[in-house]
């Protein structure tokens, strides 16, 4: 019944009719043409046969002033637009569609060209100017992403599901070594971009399981071989109808090489507080022990068989003071007496002791510039970094034979330069005077390489001591540094840097002769909290003379100062006591009498010491352990300048 309903309603319906009321309402401008030919039968114009008023508002005109006129006449041209185009449509009964621009109306159209019987065609205008204003917004903001991705800093990678590389920006072309015309269609594998054992695998898993990775630290073969670590991000991104995967990676290589030196520096100075107090409190028991020790071997007889135990308890003390000395330069608190040193003249002196110190198959050659600057420093300290250093390179070599090169000379450092050296914190670009020891032994293995400035490290079957770590420490109190250089099987090379100093190198002071015989006379104020210390004190000052008055802590000794500041020749003040520190009560006594002669006492150095009173009128200063021959000594030149 329907069919036949609408069967019905068609026979009614006139065709041309209905094609004209279409022809007229179309939203779209349209016209019937026929070609126009000239006399050789090649077209030459067209005529506009009929329009509908959509065309003839796209044009500007009436319908009636287009219909039976030429192209050339409604355009107004001297040729009739596309001519060529609605010829070939005309002829061959092929249609075609055209695209173009009407300045009038600001407007892109594209014209569908239809064959109708052999001359003629028509034509219908669609507005599409908004398809190309989307268009053009759409390129633009292509090319917005493709600079952005193009020239952001960090690694951008765009995958497929396979993991082949549909996009990648030029860092990734920097890092990878490779242009994007070789990295795309690949995988990252085929790039080469992962470094050696890299474990990507995982990430990927995680990427496809939960569609993101984040911030996760990977290596990669820089363009020149040399790791780099990139922080890499990734999501799973719907992309052109395709699921991708973004990846982005930034190369923090730098910076976790600035973390670890930080958290190394900061390792160190914890360590070097540590070893600091320890040597302090060391120092303090060594005082009685070496102290005691010395007096006994004064006040017995040369016949007593105790003498040889007390020697011995002398040359064990004084090991266990030289071990406080390492801890000290250790902790960067080692430096004593500061001169201009000549390292050439340093190492000379020390020519016979080093070439005792190293095995017998190792040849020592010494390379010394000229005219080098003197370095600041105590030389006593240089003696045992080169020690160290000349042992060190010994034992690398071993049984076999070998060559341990001593070698002086300057070098001008940068930013970059300083970058690896091991030491003082935040060395400046500039000239440095260089020490290397450099040795044809086993070398070092990479993966010993950071751990050989730790405390009690060692490569070696058992561990030597603080080594390399009180190297570090000395250097840092110095402000120099170390850099080493190793290669396996080859040998090492270990390079001091110190800074250059504009005063002329002093004569090395020979080590320090025994007093002669002295006495004193006058009452000598002892404060210390330790009981050892100040009962060896008190016996070490009365046997030469003096009265003793002796304090257990700052309050103490305030008190007894100003009670018998009259008849009170000298204070031997120790630096670190209950209630009211040494430096505290120093300066209180200077205040009721400036006058005041202290030696300051100290497990620690003088140069640490002594720093904190300068201008301030100190006396003097004597470390602990001490022995009665440097305290007759230190009191000597205080009383008797």
């Amino acid at each position: 019944m329907p069919q036949r309903r609408a069967a019905e309603t068609a026979s009614k319906m006139n065709p041309a009719s209905l094609f004209r009321s279409l022809f007229i309402h179309m939203n779209e401008g349209a016209a019937l043409h026929e070609l126009v030919l000239g006399e050789d039968g090649a077209p030459e114009n067209y005529r506009i046969l009929a329009v509908n008023p959509r065309y003839a508002q796209i044009l500007g005109i009436d319908v009636d002033q287009a219909v039976g006129r030429l192209g050339t006449e409604v355009y107004g041209v001297p040729e009739a637009p596309y001519l060529k185009e609605f010829a070939e449509v005309a002829l061959s009964g092929q249609a075609m569609r055209l695209e173009t621009y009407f300045p009038p109306m600001a407007k892109h159209f594209e014209i569908s060209v239809a064959p109708l019987e052999t001359g003629f065609f028509a034509t219908i205008f669609t507005d599409i100017t908004q398809r190309r204003r989307d268009e053009e917004a759409l390129r633009r903001s292509e090319d917005r992403f493709n600079r952005i991705f193009q020239f952001v800093p960090d690694v951008l990678m765009l995958a497929d599901t396979e993991g082949r590389l549909v996009d990648v920006n030029e860092a990734f072309c920097q890092i990878a070594g490779c242009s994007r015309e070789q990295a795309v269609g690949r995988t990252t594998a085929e790039v080469g971009l992962w470094a050696e054992g890299t474990e990507v695998g995982p990430l990927v898993r995680t990427l496809r399981e939960a569609g993101k990775v984040d911030l996760v630290d990977v290596k990669v073969a820089g363009p020149n071989g040399k790791p780099l670590t990139l922080q890499l991000s990734a999501r799973r991104v719907a992309f052109e109808d395709r699921e991708l995967y973004l990846w982005a990676g930034r190369d923090i290589t730098e910076a976790r090489r600035l973390e670890g030196q930080l958290l190394q520096a900061q390792k160190m100075e914890s360590l070097g507080v540590l070893a600091g107090g320890i040597a302090h409190d060391f120092n303090n028991l060594l005082t009685g022990i070496l102290g005691n020790a010395d007096m006994a071997l004064i006040e017995l007889s040369s016949s007593s068989a105790a003498l040889v135990n007390l020697d011995a308890i002398g040359v064990a003390a004084r090991r266990a003071a030289e071990l406080c000395r390492q801890l000290l330069a250790y902790s960067g608190k080692g430096r004593f007496v500061v001169q201009a040193v000549d390292l050439r003249e340093l190492v000379e002196e020390m020519l016979h002791l080093l070439q005792l110190s190293i095995s017998k198959k190792a040849v020592l050659k010494l390379n010394f510039a000229s005219g080098l600057p003197a370095v600041e420093a105590d030389a006593t300290q240089l003696r045992q970094i080169i020690m160290n250093l000349i042992v060190n390179a010994s034992d690398a070599i071993g049984d076999r034979s070998g060559v341990i090169s001593v070698t002086t000379g300057a070098v001008h450092c940068d930013a970059a330069y300083l970058r690896d050296v091991m030491g003082a914190a935040n060395l400046q670009p500039g000239l440095y005077v260089a020490l290397e020891v450099s040795d044809t032994g086993c070398g070092i293995e990479r993966a010993a390489l950071p751990r050989i400035f730790d405390p009690f490290y060692s490569t070696k079957f058992t561990g030597r001591g603080l080594g390399l770590a009180a190297v570090v420490g000395i250097l840092r109190s110095h402000k120099g540094g170390i850099k080493v250089y190793t290669e396996p099987g080859k040998g090492s090379c270990f390079k001091v840097l110190l800074p250059p100093s504009n005063a002329v190198a002093q004569a090395l002071q020979p080590s320090a002769v025994a007093t002669r015989a002295w006495t004193g006379t006058g009452t000598i104020l002892l404060a210390d909290d330790e009981e050892t210390v100040r009962a060896l004190g008190r016996r070490m000052l009365e046997k030469v003379g003096f009265k003793v008055i002796d304090v257990t802590d700052g309050r103490e000794a305030l008190t007894a100062f100003e009670a018998h500041k009259d008849e009170i020749r000298c204070v031997i003040l120790d630096l670190t006591m209950p209630h009211v520190d040494g430096e505290a009560c120093f300066r209180e006594m200077r205040r009721m009498s400036p006058d005041v002669r202290v030696i300051l006492s100290s497990g620690y150095n003088e140069q640490e010491v002594v720093s904190r009173f300068v201008g301030k009128g100190l006396a003097g200063f004597v470390q602990k352990p001490y022995t009665l021959n440097e305290l007759l000594t230190k009191l000597r030149e205080v009383l008797e300048p």
